[in-house]
């Protein structure tokens, strides 16, 4: 039995059919988009979601305590609960530490005003664009880093004004630059006014350096960008929060929020669209069968 886009079914009356070598014959004979292939002796049940590759095997007398493996066929969607990356905790981690330095070195950030937050939250932003653009190519491969830990002092004295000059540079097209040093002129201008607005960079010292270089070892293109809201968190008192707990929520707790509020609801309307745009190539190509005939 064959339902179009629904489910492909095959029963077997003959006890010693192998059903998973049935069902994987069947999925490799799929002609409609079935979202579903069952077989069934009648004594057990195997039973694929082709769309997100879970499967099912149960006696058909438990078959009652599955029913949420077929919810999509009442348009209920199945939440997919993702692992956690390890790249991403490690990242929040590192972000954590690096911001009790800054704290550590500019005691007036621990009970700012909302414009000095402003500034904070901004760097934030522009430190974590600028891992992410030397692990991405944007940046040459570790041209960020590489540049702070050589053109900085190690005590961090100097570093708030090369995060000046660097934001003057990214906010500047290439060819309206003039008298730059070489390792400067080499990055390349970034549009979008990331880089417009003047801020109050904070200090830094010999661990907050450190630290920033570190974030730098990390590989930011295997972090998931899902997790950089959770980071600005991460400016959070040192005291309010405990290891992760505040200012670190995982992808798969952001999913658990967001699939079922929209996300779902634009996959769905994402495989409309496809299947509409499928239809009609196929009528445009009937068409052109036509006006050939």
């Amino acid at each position: 039995m064959i339902g179009k886009k629904k489910v492909y079914f095959k029963s077997f009356l003959e006890q010693s059919v192998d059903l998973h070598v049935a069902i994987t014959s069947l999925k490799s004979q799929l002609k409609h988009d079935e979202r579903f292939v069952i077989v069934t002796d009648f004594k057990t049940l195997l039973a694929t979601d082709t769309k997100t590759s879970e499967n099912l095997e149960t006696p058909i007398k438990e078959l009652y305590k599955h029913y949420d493996f077929f919810l999509p066929w009442a348009g209920i969607e199945k939440t997919e609960h993702k692992s956690e990356n390890p790249a991403d905790v490690k990242a929040a981690v590192k972000m954590a530490k690096l911001f009790d330095e800054i704290k550590a070195d500019n005691p007036e950030l621990i009970n700012c005003d909302e414009e000095k937050r402003h500034d904070l939250n901004t760097f934030l932003t522009r430190l974590l664009f600028c891992f992410f653009a030397e692990c991405t190519g944007i940046f040459e491969q570790k041209q960020f880093t590489n540049a702070l830990d050589s053109e900085t002092q190690k005590d961090g004295s100097d570093l708030h004004i090369f995060f000046e000059r660097l934001y003057e540079v990214l906010d500047t097209k290439t060819f309206e630059r003039k008298n730059l040093p070489e390792w400067l002129n080499a990055f390349p201008y970034v549009n979008g006014k990331l880089f417009t607005k003047k801020i109050v960079v904070p200090h830094f010292t010999f661990r907050s350096r450190n630290a920033i270089i570190a974030g730098g070892e990390l590989d930011w293109s295997a972090i998931n960008p899902d997790i950089l809201g959770s980071m600005f968190q991460a400016v959070i008192s040192a005291g309010q929060r405990s290891d992760l707990g505040q200012h670190y929520t995982s992808v798969p707790n952001i999913m658990k929020v967001i699939e079922p509020l929209f996300l779902n609801n634009l996959r769905k309307e994402f495989e409309l669209a496809k299947e509409y745009k499928q239809k009609h190539k196929s009528d445009k190509k009937l068409d052109e069968m036509q006006m050939v005939a």
